[in-house]
């Protein structure tokens, strides 16, 4: 189900849109082409000059969606958490629609496991992005999805609709070595279930698309409808509102670069803090006070141990998949909840097909084994 976005305060970012009157309408840009010319700015429009919501999904038994195509950006599919291995990113995602995403995401459904990275900017197309593949994962109940990130950012707006989709379908997002998620690309890094990050975390001010201000007072009206929804947005997301202060304080044309320290005060690193609350409670029903005791405590000697500054992705996560094995991790009666449970479904060894005997007795089929080296995918 997509999220219940586009009747939410976001539609009254401009101050004309949601004052219900009639007024002198100015001459303005078309939004689609500053976008397309925003370079790495991050940029807010106006209501009225909003893009469209992502199509409604069509019932599955349907399997043309409406047409969506991905516009400054790339995506590719890959159903293995080892980026710098031989498959590297994985196969190119060519097309956005139902049959195409199928396709791409099939070969993912027995390990359970789908890692989708992005390059490009955070757009419309990019949200229609999101919500299709949670859709398609979800039908093919593929649990563990990572969302590999490398952007400069792009619409407030659709960072927005795109996170709201994110958070409500179960994405860790990384910001690999190499990598950046600057502008409104921080507000997507927000909705992760658990955010890994080893490359560069930046933000600065929102410039307005199509504004009508005059003067300093008449845009900082515009500014604060916006910024009030980002700091509603931020607070759903456990993330604390100071980011969206520090945004108002560098120019657009000017980076902050956060500091590892400053990532884990604001809650943009590591578990989202609102999910880790709904988890706990979920978890301690199914897995028990010693279950949640101990991912406590591995949480805490994770962030300690294994997220050193400097470090590549691939490092941390096989000191986690180390560190796992003294907290009791994977767990034997939560598995899928235990932490890091991505990295544990992409060392399982695929099954061998054999060919059955027709003299042998029937017997369950094994099951599948842990690769015994936490390096090797």
């Amino acid at each position: 189900m997509l999220p219940r976005f586009w009747w939410s305060p976001l539609l009254c970012v401009g101050l004309l849109a949601c004052n219900g009157q009639e007024q002198e309408k100015k001459p303005v840009a078309d939004p689609a082409t500053a976008l397309a010319a925003d370079g790495d700015h991050m940029v807010s429009i106006n209501a009225a000059d909003a893009p469209p919501p992502p199509p409604v999904v069509v019932p599955a038994k349907d399997r043309e969606w409406p047409e969506l195509v991905l516009e400054n950006g790339k995506a590719w599919v890959s159903c293995d958490t080892d980026y710098s291995g031989e498959n590297g990113d994985g196969a190119v995602l060519e097309a956005l629609d139902r049959k195409s995403l199928d396709a791409a995401l099939e070969p993912c459904k027995e390990r359970g496991l789908v890692r989708v990275r992005y390059a490009g900017k955070i757009n419309p197309s990019f949200a229609g992005l999101v919500s299709r593949l949670a859709v398609v994962a979800d039908a093919m109940k593929i649990g563990k999805r990572i969302l590999d990130l490398d952007s400069s950012g792009g619409q407030v707006e659709a960072a927005i609709v795109a996170g709201d989709s994110i958070g409500e379908s179960g994405w860790t997002i990384w910001v690999r070595e190499g990598s950046i998620c600057h502008s409104a690309c921080v507000f997507v890094l927000a909705a992760g279930d658990n955010r890994l990050i080893s490359g560069k975390v930046g933000i600065h001010r929102m410039m307005r698309i199509s504004s009508t201000a005059t003067s300093r007072a008449e845009l900082n009206k515009e500014l604060h409808e916006v910024y009030d929804n980002v700091k509603d947005y931020l607070q759903r997301n456990g993330v604390a509102v100071g980011v969206a202060d520090l945004m108002m304080t560098v120019p657009n044309r000017s980076l902050r670069l956060l500091t590892s320290d400053e990532l884990k005060q604001y809650g943009l690193d590591g578990t989202n803090a609102v999910q880790d609350d709904l988890e706990r409670i979920k978890q301690m029903r199914k897995c028990g006070d010693d279950f949640v005791r101990r991912k406590d405590a591995f949480l805490i000697a994770f962030d300690r141990e294994c997220k050193v500054e400097g470090a590549d992705l691939e490092a941390v996560n096989n000191c986690g998949q180390t560190l796992k094995e003294q907290f009791g991790f994977p767990d034997e009666v939560c598995p899928d909840e235990s932490p890091l449970s991505e990295i544990d479904t992409a060392l399982l060894v695929p099954r061998p097909e054999a060919t059955p005997d027709p003299q042998a007795p029937a017997t369950a089929p094994a099951a599948a084994q842990l690769n015994a080296q936490a390096g090797q995918h």
